[in-house]
């Protein structure tokens, strides 16, 4: 069991239109975590483009987390993460949003936060503990 999941989710091939539209991607993540159950606490957004490529960060603080996007517009990309933890399922974020919003080929990779595995070695002295190889 893990005391929260996250998902990081890249689209390709999105539209410039939805690249362009930090309002309208910040109020759909926004809905989509009241949506799946989460408590909203803030919303931010920050627009692109004057001084670099064209494009969006928008920030979706949560009780249970947080939801990001950054969009590079000029490449029709979009980055997401969606991190929960408790009850709400980030899966029912990403499908509401997905409902709403033409978000092009999407590929999602999925981690488990604090997962109760790496819980058992926490007593562990440093030298014991295994550390895993970076990507």
């Amino acid at each position: 069991m893990a005391r929260g999941m996250h998902l990081l989710v890249d689209c390709r091939g999105v539209a410039e239109d939805v690249c362009l539209d930090d309002e309208r991607m910040l109020n759909t993540m926004a809905a989509a975590a009241r949506k799946a159950g989460a408590t909203v606490l803030s919303q931010t957004r920050y627009h692109f483009g004057h001084n670099s490529p064209a494009g969006f960060t928008a920030a979706v603080m949560l009780d249970e987390s947080h939801c990001t996007a950054h969009a590079y517009a000029d490449e029709g990309l979009l980055a997401i993460d969606i991190f929960t933890c408790g009850h709400t399922n980030p899966h029912q974020v990403l499908a509401y949003m997905q409902q709403h919003l033409d978000l092009g080929q999407v590929t999602v990779r999925e981690a488990a936060r604090f997962d109760a595995a790496d819980d058992s070695r926490q007593n562990e002295s440093p030298s014991d503990a295994v550390l895993s190889p970076g990507p």
